[in-house]
């Protein structure tokens, strides 16, 4: 391009860039949930167990524009080739702070959703114990009950009778 007079299409880019920048502050800034924001330097910690001693501690980071290296470009910036250059430099390396960042990220997920898993499984195993303790079938234990109380009914009227019969064969050399 020449000196004086500035090619339309970079500066439309330069425009674009701008835009793109304030897209990513509004995402970080918009990127919350339950008031904890990780892309806005808020830590967020969970725990694995109800005293806490056994927790991880996810760290948050600044990842605005600034955050990331990049900045806005004064007017007719992108006129020069080298200015380009040196903005897809810092383009590059926020690309690459952001691939590693959501791959460490993605680490803690896993941690989490295996912890998670655990806790279910444990849940689902004490929840089943308890169970099989509180939540007996009345009509099975009813019929136990009753065969019980037969069986003893049956005892001692079986002794009865032995003892009638010890009894009468007494009294036939009494």
């Amino acid at each position: 391009a020449t000196v004086g007079t500035p090619n339309s299409t970079r500066t439309s880019l330069e425009s674009d860039f701008h835009n793109v920048l304030s897209q990513i502050d509004a995402l970080t800034v918009d990127a919350s949930y339950n008031g904890i924001n990780l892309l806005n330097g808020d830590d967020f910690k969970v725990s694995f167990n109800e005293t806490g001693t056994s927790s991880l501690t996810i760290a948050g980071v600044t990842f605005n524009a600034a955050g990331l290296g990049l900045s806005s470009v004064g007017t007719g910036h992108f006129q020069a080739d080298g200015n380009i250059d040196t903005e897809l430099g810092k383009l590059d390396v926020a690309l690459k702070t952001l691939r590693n960042q959501a791959s460490q990220f993605g680490s803690n997920l896993t941690t989490v959703q295996t912890r998670q898993e655990f806790t279910k499984n444990l849940v689902a195993t004490v929840r089943g114990g308890a169970d099989n303790l509180v939540l007996a079938d009345t009509n099975e234990e009813g019929a136990n009950l009753l065969a019980l109380q037969t069986r003893q009914q049956l005892s001692t009227t079986a002794l009865s009778l032995s003892a009638q019969a010890d009894q009468a064969v007494l009294r036939l050399f009494g």
